[in-house]
């Protein structure tokens, strides 16, 4: 039981050690991904073009 409540007592205090990000870096972080998400999908959609014209040329 002693140990059950030393662990209890040391998530505790690690919970407290948490330091959560401000809104302002969620926002940004959020913006960023869908960015980059765009960049990558617009990537991927001209190469997936330009293969799939070489591909139809090809054959």
């Amino acid at each position: 039981m002693k140990k059950m409540l030393e662990f209890v007592r040391g998530v505790r205090a690690e919970w407290f050690k948490i330091v959560w990000p401000t809104r302002a870096d969620v926002v940004r972080a959020t913006i960023m991904i869908i960015v980059f998400s765009a960049i990558a999908a617009l990537f991927f959609f001209v190469v997936d073009s330009i293969l799939n014209a070489l591909v139809g040329w090809i054959f």
